[in-house]
């Protein structure tokens, strides 16, 4: 796919999106706002770490999120998962490694 080698913006809110599949081809996405969606599952976000470039996720009002925020687990699951991750949900991601080196 060409759009695969160049894309790096996707903005897909409101879709009723459940389900990545491909997600991986987008090798240079670095912004990837899909919030308003219906992904429930981790293993949908898991297929987000084919993505070396990304940096910034959205994910508001999807059923995990919403499912994992109650219990303060989105952000740090987020974390581990895709280790790249700059900012989440339009909030920053600060890591341990990187406050000792600033």
């Amino acid at each position: 796919e060409p759009v695969g080698d160049t894309l790096e913006e996707l903005w897909i809110s409101y879709n009723l999106i459940e389900k990545m599949k491909g997600i991986g081809v987008l090798k240079k996405l670095k912004v990837l706002f899909m919030s308003n969606n219906l992904v429930k599952d981790w293993s949908e976000v898991q297929k987000l770490s084919e993505l070396p470039c990304l940096v910034d996720l959205n994910m508001v009002s999807n059923p995990l999120e919403e499912k994992h925020s109650v219990d303060n687990t989105w952000r740090p699951e987020i974390e581990k998962k895709l280790v790249k991750l700059k900012k989440l949900d339009g909030i920053p991601i600060v890591r341990q490694d990187e406050e000792e080196e600033g």
